[in-house]
């Protein structure tokens, strides 16, 4: 038995906002910003556009490719930290917005390694028997999140949706196509790197902590930069050693669309060329766990990958989180 994508699919709101934009907002430049994150756009919500909206119709697109109706779906699993409610999850609202009759349905709460943490699971359901097809998406609404008065972090951040359908294949070939591995990994001391001090049962909202902005995405870029590195090329080398291949037989490497600086890192530690390694955070910047799975779909729907193909996704995010997925086209 082999888990095997069927079809990809992503939605990105209309809205967008330029580094032009955020020179008449904060004190910086299109320069500084392409400079050290390699991003020029990102795409934002509008009044009334909610994250399982995005789900949605990235479902649709992905289920449309695979030529399925949502009531062949047996679960959904959605990766989002930014969720339409605290109750009920994003991925209920999205099964009732697809009309998935016949679908459980949860959210998995694992910052910018949602999506990955969600296709492990799908896998793991899959191979074991109890469920033949798995919408699994990733989706965020980060500007909701988001200090639009903080410029270290403000630049950085989109809205988007991805999703694959992954099907049950009966095949006697663990070769042949499909998800072939992952590994996944987390820290949790590490909180505070990269976190929302309030809003939970811990810490609740009051008016003085909203009046302090601690309801926004707080981080600190240069440890996140360090440790992102380390662990994206631990988890990546991890995922290729269960299957015994190395980087050399990777056809593409699809990270986590956080910043230019750290793809780059993991692509030169990795030893993977600049030719093998998909890029779009110039468009969309860094979508949490929306930017592998809108990636992948961007380079499946443009042809590149193509059949027997070793793809490598990886990503790095809050929680501490942290994996990568093996994929054969």
């Amino acid at each position: 038995m082999n888990a095997v994508i069927r079809g990809t699919g992503a939605c990105t709101p209309e809205k967008v906002l330029t580094n032009a934009d955020f020179e008449k907002m904060v004190d910086t430049s299109d320069d500084w910003i392409v400079s050290r994150t390699g991003i020029k756009e990102r795409r934002v919500v509008s009044s009334g556009e909610s994250n399982s909206d995005l789900c949605f119709k990235a479902g649709q697109n992905a289920l449309e490719m695979a030529n399925i109706s949502a009531e062949d779906l047996d679960m959904i699993i959605v990766g989002t930290v930014t969720p339409d409610y605290y109750l009920p999850s994003t991925a209920a609202l999205v099964q009732d917005k697809l009309k998935a009759l016949n679908s459980a349905a949860f959210d998995v709460v694992a910052a910018c390694a949602g999506f990955l943490h969600g296709l492990s699971i799908a896998r793991g359901f899959i191979l074991n028997g109890n469920v033949k097809r798995v919408l699994v998406i990733g989706s965020e609404v980060l500007s909701r999140i988001t200090d639009y008065t903080d410029r270290s972090t403000c630049v950085l951040f989109g809205d988007g949706a991805g999703a694959v359908v992954v099907e049950a294949e009966e095949t006697g070939d663990q070769n042949g196509s499909g998800l072939l591995s992952s590994y996944l990994r987390a820290d949790g001391s590490k909180k505070e790197l990269l976190w929302i001090p309030i809003g939970g049962s811990t810490n609740p909202i009051t008016p003085h902590n909203v009046e302090a902005r601690e309801r926004y995405i707080m981080m600190s870029g240069n440890e996140i930069y360090k440790l992102a590195v380390r662990a994206m090329c631990d988890a990546a080398l991890r995922a290729l050693d269960q299957v015994g291949i190395n980087t050399e037989q990777i056809s593409w490497l699809i990270p986590h669309q956080a910043n230019i600086r750290i793809i780059e890192g993991v692509a030169r530690r990795l030893k993977i060329p600049d030719r093998k390694v998909y890029l779009n955070i110039e468009k969309y910047g860094n979508t949490s766990a929306a930017s592998v799975p809108i990636a992948l779909d961007e380079a499946n729907r443009k042809g590149m990958l193509k059949k027997g193909d070793y793809i490598l996704m990886v990503a790095f995010g809050g929680g501490l989180t942290w994996g990568a997925s093996l994929v054969r086209w």
